[in-house]
């Protein structure tokens, strides 16, 4: 019966909150007007602005709201190597981000410098010069009609987005500084948050957690699955669906320069019980692996996986094939459908389970004495985030509400239609992009398991297409004036690959070009003539269809190469 009394008590509170709730007369309050509203300063969100005010000549008047205290997102915020399996698969605004990392490097170092090479092509980049470069693109069109207003909190219930006939027209946002409240109108409003905030204040249906294998024809990957890392699936695996969320890190700038490091310290509330597995797997290797195999990853790539980035410096992320990491699964299941207050505190957790985990490994008695001695050189990069104790300032949402849209992209949609093809083309495609099928675990060790569940990567073998469709709400949600970039409409395992930040980018770019173009005469985002967007967009750069080797090509070689596979399908 126990069931039945934690029932009642949900009902209750939740009579509580509702009685609470305040509407709002928005024909009564005092609001500024844009064209474009955009909620999320992520690269997503950025490209949006930039390529709303690019497209428009600068006479949209342009809105991107940011809820911390800097923009950037994650690029801004440790993620420094690129998440892309063939380098030119993704072109337009991210290319251009990739270009002009590089140049930054060439220009403050010199062409043949080590932190050039350091930074491959373009791809590789600390999180402070990420940050640099995408100010500067905001920037450059900030006298163009863009405005950029930081610790503006956006709050995900329908009070705070009032909608007419199947347009958002006004959102209320917290000003985090003053505590009061500001309210914004557009024409056309972007969600380019990670948690798709937006289209769920305004009503357009989400998908979370996991499908089972069935509701798209035995997806690959799809539900409860165990796998041995880039092997196969093992016991325990039913492809059930479930609620369960991937799990969140902080992809920290970790370096063991003397010069540059930042020791870890003890966070207030360690608890080093919550590491001690991690002895066992130190003693003897790693999970389905005996100790001492050599290639074996040893030292601090036991608890974290290291990408060298510039500056004797690196980026530092879950290690996927230990039990124990940087990721916190489980404790993440709620932060989605969260309120703010919630969202912090489990950031907070997060911080501090990430910063115990280090010191636990450099100094726990527990763990052998070889073993600390190999890694007690490593921490923090301490010309990074020096306001925050040289910590990132945000956290990796992988993945948090998928929105319903006019298409669901799939895993069917990332893989080739036949072995040495490619995958499907998509008429309408937006972008191309090329990532792993890609999910982090759901779950936390679980005895006699030889592996996390849901810790998933499949590899693609070919750059994709994405539709027009996965960035706008289905029909039947009756929302007209929303575009998603960010949050956009796949399952579980179809979105684990769009939710890399160059792909990211590129659904912004074509997002705020779309607005720009509907502007001009108006109508709903269902309405737009899919045909002139890819035409501005390859005006743009972008790729809408990957050619090997299209930088050989002209311009116009490219673009007429790309038409004709669009148009054949």
């Amino acid at each position: 019966m126990r069931w039945l009394r934690r029932a009642a008590l949900f009902l209750v509170l939740a009579l509580i909150v509702a009685s609470q709730i305040v509407y709002i007369d928005f024909s009564a309050t005092v609001t500024v007007s844009y064209d474009v509203v955009i909620v999320g300063g992520t690269p997503g969100g950025i490209m949006a602005a930039v390529a709303a005010s690019r497209a428009s000549k600068g006479t949209a008047r342009v809105l991107v709201l940011e809820r911390t205290s800097h923009f950037g997102g994650l690029p801004a915020n440790g993620l420094g190597a690129t998440d892309i399996a063939t380098q030119g698969a993704t072109g337009g605004l991210f290319l251009e981000f990739v270009h002009r990392i590089k140049q930054h490097y060439i220009d403050k170092y010199g062409a043949n410098s080590k932190q050039v090479r350091d930074c491959n092509n373009g791809y590789h980049f600390e999180p402070k010069v990420a940050h640099k470069v995408l100010g500067d693109f905001l920037r450059e069109v900030k006298g163009a009609g863009v405005d950029v207003l930081l610790r503006r909190q956006f709050d995900a219930q329908p009070e705070y987005a009032h909608e007419e006939d199947g347009e958002v027209k006004v959102i209320r946002v917290l000003n985090r500084d003053t505590g009061l409240q500001e309210f914004y109108a557009g024409k056309y409003f972007i969600d380019a948050t990670y948690e798709g905030d937006l289209i769920a204040a305004a009503k357009v249906p989400y998908f979370l957690g996991r499908e089972g294998g069935s509701v798209y024809d035995n997806e690959i990957g799809a539900g409860k699955i165990y796998k041995y890392w880039d092997g196969p699936e093992a016991a325990g695996t039913t492809h059930e669906g479930d609620h369960t969320i991937q799990a969140y890190n902080y992809r920290l700038s970790l370096t063991k320069d003397p010069s540059l490091v930042y020791k870890i310290e003890k966070p207030v509330d360690y608890n080093p019980e919550e590491y001690a597995s991690l002895v066992g797997d130190i003693i003897t290797g790693y999970p389905n692996a005996r100790p001492h195999i050599p290639g074996q990853p040893g030292g601090i790539l036991r608890i974290t996986n290291l990408v060298r980035v510039p500056n004797r410096k690196y980026d530092g992320n879950n290690q996927h094939l230990a039990f124990i990491s940087t990721d916190l699964p489980e404790e993440n299941w709620d932060y989605p459908e969260s309120s703010w207050q919630q969202r912090d505190r489990f950031a907070a957790r997060l911080r501090s389970y990430t910063l115990g985990l280090f010191y636990f490994a450099q100094n726990n008695e527990t763990v052998p004495q070889w073993y600390r001695n190999q890694i007690k050189g490593w921490g923090l990069a301490k010309d990074e985030y020096q306001e925050n104790g040289f910590f990132p300032r945000q956290i990796y949402v992988r993945e948090a509400r998928r929105m319903q849209g006019e298409y669901i992209f799939t895993s069917k949609d990332a893989w080739p239609v036949a072995e040495g093809q490619r995958p499907p083309i998509h008429k309408d495609s937006i972008t191309s992009s090329h990532y792993a099928l890609d999910s982090h675990a759901v779950r936390k060790r679980e005895v006699g398991r030889v592996a996390l569940d849901g810790f998933v990567s499949y590899k693609t073998a070919m750059p994709y297409t994405v539709p027009y469709g996965v960035i706008i709400p289905a029909k039947s949600s009756g929302i007209k004036n929303v575009f998603a970039p960010v949050p956009v409409s796949g399952s579980h395992i179809g979105f684990s690959t769009l939710r890399m930040e160059p792909c990211w980018m590129a659904l912004g770019q074509a997002a705020g070009t779309a607005a720009a173009l509907l502007l001009e005469k108006g109508g709903s985002v269902h309405d737009l003539d899919v045909k002139s967007l890819q035409t501005e967009l390859l005006n743009q750069d972008a790729i809408l269809i990957y050619i090997p080797r299209w930088w050989r090509l002209s311009k116009e070689e490219l673009d007429k190469q790309q038409q004709e596979l669009l148009k054949s399908g």
